[in-house]
């Protein structure tokens, strides 16, 4: 066993070493013009971003903690190290690096790796956002011919200066290096799908430089002095509080860069290859550690300070890479190009480095990033970060984003509306929406005084907290309120009753479980009543009630009762025809009575007339104004969601949903047909085009569901029935029975147990199946390479009321498992 052992190591390695040889120079062709674009951005000698990227592809490759993750100078740090050479000098920010890197050593002893991450999104990538606009102003000046100004501010009132000044050569190399590097990855036919295994950014800089060469233009170049006067570190000099902040800001800003580039890697490669071709997810710790290492030895060769980098490990991975070697043998390749390829790198004109600097840094602000942001409301954050960042610095920037983010939470949480309505009915609506904290409660109590002592209220708490010092108030209200002979009901969110239970427990709505003050305030079943004044109620509301039915498993869906299988069909019949005649006497229509004739339509025309009575007078009430903003801004669903035409599969119940949030396309067997396949259905292919294209939804998501008479029709046709539209479109599932059958694919379970028949084992492996077809899809394979989209695989078990997510990879079984979601909720 222990002779094998390094055998087997050897192997591998041997078979590895292809793919991290080809993925190593890809990298490295990207990573010589990047780092001597960044050296030139940031004022330092052109030798310092080749020193950091040798230093970030050996040290950090091979003590980082993400395998395929490359480090080396970025784009993030690079307004920051500008500011300190401008204060302090090249030498004494080789210090600071040094510096900075002894601070991550000790952030990655003290486990903190993790903590980085709690910083918002909308700050970390208003951040970056900004640190690319500050890059993009200054190296405009660069491509334009000229010099870039000390600050952001500067550059852009300098703008107007430069521009009547051009220098033509300069802009024209700048022009064509734009040019080549956005277009280069179009490139069409055989030929262009030939050139584009060349990275763009080499291809850019190296055919401008050849034009610059060969046409004998004048203008700036890069000039690489000898390494016998390359400038190291000396002791930091400068004021100590200065000092200090520049050495966390080079922290911060390179650790949280590191980190979240290292998760970014690990969900790239999670979702390009199977388990079987897949590193160790990333130890961010010791990513850390390597950062910190990296950075010292950097720092103390006279290089840049060193980040993971998200371009060049995104080109890793998709180059094949299979191991942390990959990313050492780059930066052997970037330390003797820097030894043997000088004359060659003279040539290259400065304008050109800047131009790709500058798009670098455009791309920086992600369209992407600031849309998902909005939708989670967090764009004031976003902007105020980017903005603080462009005039005030990163760490100052990041300073008010953070107090920023903070009082928008503060505000969020104590921003409560409490309205008080009085319906035509003759009850009163007390509508409180937001957190209900001892804040809110002089508003609360004011409202609830208002109501007079013997009126019949309705309290609706559209939040999801309540304190104690609220829950006392409304306890308070409630029992005085029933002790003058009022009624009153406490609703959830849209209108849903919820349980508020009593000192003594009689549950009467809710603030928590048990009346616990200070927890959510979850919904029940509609027509709980938290109490009534004397026996003769509200004999209305009674009655409307009785109307839809009173049995507990009713309750939320009492407008439909075809579920309830404790009734006979004839009592099911009977009050379906009390309800169709309550709806005629609402509507002012005359119901005839006749049950003969066409008893199944009238029954059903009934069940219809009656739900939508019941929807226009209990749901749009509390729906209307929602609705109203969604057809004023039009639909954003979050998601495409592909389901089965299956009655009992209710996908805004069992997603928690509501209108506006999901794309939803419903079939038999809930099938995606492959393009270009027999008999195919354009009617999908167009959902899932607009849902893509136009609707940009961020994920799709296939559900499919237990007892599906579709999988079962495939298990039991036989070749020889009839050929019917139901047979013709069931042929699109034939690839799920093969792929069930077949010895070359991964079956599907779900976690915990084997499926329960082969019914159950086609409806899992079906939805396994969809997912493939989906990515046949020209619109889903294209956003899927953006990594803007994601596809999820999703079984809902009717009878067990229960859903499973599909995981990602396989298990030791090589199976793929739905994994149970909520089943503690």
């Amino acid at each position: 066993m222990t002779t094998s052992s390094p055998t087997r190591r050897t192997e591998k390695i041997r078979k590895d070493l292809p793919a991290d040889l080809s993925a190593s120079i890809t990298v490295f062709l990207i990573a010589i013009p990047l780092s001597l674009g960044i050296a030139l951005a940031t004022g330092a000698p052109l030798q310092a971003g080749l020193v950091a990227a040798a230093v970030g592809g050996i040290v950090a490759g091979r003590l980082g903690g993400a395998p395929l993750q490359v480090s080396g100078p970025a784009a993030g740090l690079t307004v920051v190290t500008a500011e300190l050479i401008q204060r302090y000098g090249w030498r004494t920010t080789c210090a600071i690096t040094v510096l900075a890197g002894i601070c991550q050593l000790g952030l990655a002893a003290l486990r903190t790796a993790r903590s980085a991450l709690m910083v918002s999104p909308a700050i970390v990538h208003g951040m970056l956002a900004g640190i690319g606009v500050t890059i993009a102003l200054a190296q405009l000046h660069i491509v334009l011919g000229g010099m870039p100004q000390s600050s952001a501010v500067a550059n852009v009132l300098g703008l107007p200066a430069q521009l009547a000044d051009l220098h033509p050569v300069a802009l024209g190399v700048s022009a064509l290096t734009l040019v080549v590097l956005l277009g280069w990855p179009r490139l069409p036919g055989r030929v262009g799908t030939a050139l584009r295994k060349v990275p763009a950014a080499l291809a850019s800089v190296a055919l401008a430089t050849a034009v610059a060469a060969l046409a004998g233009l004048s203008l700036p170049r890069v000039d690489l002095p000898s390494w016998r006067s390359h400038a190291l570190p000396e002791m930091p000099e400068g004021p100590v509080l200065g000092l200090i902040a520049a050495v966390l800001t080079i922290t911060l800003v390179g650790s949280v860069e590191s980190l979240l580039s290292a998760v970014a890697t690990d969900k790239l490669i999670a979702s390009e290859r199977g388990t079987d071709n897949r590193p160790p997810r990333a130890d961010l710790d010791r990513e850390l550690r390597g950062q910190g290492a990296a950075n010292i030895i950097s720092g103390a060769l006279g290089g840049l300070p060193i980040t993971g980098v998200a371009v060049r490990s995104v080109a890793n991975v998709k180059s094949g890479a299979a191991s942390r070697k990959s990313s050492m043998m780059h930066g052997l390749w970037v330390l003797l190009a820097a030894f043997l390829l000088v004359p060659l790198l003279d040539l290259i004109p400065l304008a050109t480095l800047a131009a790709l600097v500058m798009a670098v840094g455009v791309q920086m602000v992600s369209i992407t990033h600031m849309r998902n942001i909005t939708r989670h409301r967090e764009i004031l954050v976003y902007g105020t970060t980017i903005v603080a960042v462009v005039l005030g610095g990163v760490l100052e920037g990041v300073a008010i984003g953070i107090a920023v983010a903070v009082a928008l939470a503060l505000h969020r949480l104590a921003r409560t509306r409490i309205t008080l309505e009085r319906l035509d009915s003759g009850v009163h609506r007390v509508r409180a929406r937001g957190q209900l904290t001892f804040l809110a409660v002089p508003r609360l109590s004011r409202v609830l005084n208002q109501i007079p002592h013997d009126a019949p209220a309705v309290i609706e708490l559209d939040g999801s907290f309540m304190d104690h010092a609220a829950y006392e108030t409304l306890h308070d209200w409630r029992q005085s309120h029933l002790a003058h002979g009022g009624s009153m009901e406490v609703a959830g969110r849209s209108g849903q009753a919820a349980r508020f239970t009593d000192a003594d427990g009689e549950p009467a709505g809710q603030a928590g479980e048990g009346g616990t003050p200070g927890t959510a305030v979850d919904p029940a079943p509609a027509g709980m009543r938290s109490g009534r004044s004397g026996d003769g109620g509200h004999h209305a509301e009674r009655s409307r009630r009785d109307r839809r039915g009173t049995h507990q498993c009713c309750r939320p869906w009492t407008p439909w009762q075809n579920h309830c299988d404790h009734r006979s069909s004839a009592s099911r019949t009977a009050t379906t025809a009390s309800a169709a005649a309550a709806a005629a006497a609402e509507s002012g229509t005359v119901a005839t009575g006749d049950t003969g004739g066409e008893p199944a339509r009238r029954r059903g025309a009934g069940q219809l007339a009656s739900g939508i009575t019941a929807f226009q007078r209990d749901t749009a009430p509390h729906v209307r104004e929602e609705l109203a903003r969604l057809a004023r801004e039009g639909q954003r669903p979050s998601q495409l969601f592909l389901t089965c035409a299956d009655s009992r599969l209710v996908t805004s119940m069992i997603t928690a949903s509501g209108p506006g949030d999901l794309f939803t396309v419903r079939n038999v067997g809930n099938l995606v047909p492959l393009p270009g396949a027999e008999s195919t259905d354009d009617s999908v292919a167009a959902a899932i085009e607009y849902a893509v294209d136009v609707l940009e939804v961020d994920s799709i998501t296939v559900c499919g569901h237990s007892g599906c008479g579709a999988m079962q029709a495939l298990l039991t046709s036989s070749p020889a029935a009839p050929v019917t539209p139901l047979r013709r479109w069931l042929r699109h599932g034939l690839p799920s029975l093969e792929r069930m059958a077949s010895r070359h694919h991964a079956w599907a379970r779900i976690a915990g147990r084997l499926p329960a028949d082969a019914v159950e084992q086609l409806c899992l492996t079906n939805v396994v199946q969809q997912l493939e077809h989906l990515k046949a899809h020209e619109s889903v394979a294209r956003r899927l390479a953006e990594g803007t989209l994601e596809l999820h695989g999703m079984y809902f078990h009717v009878g067990e009321a229960q859903a499973y997510l599909l995981s990602e990879g396989e298990d030791f079984f090589d199976c793929r498992v739905f994994d149970t979601v909520g089943q503690h909720a």
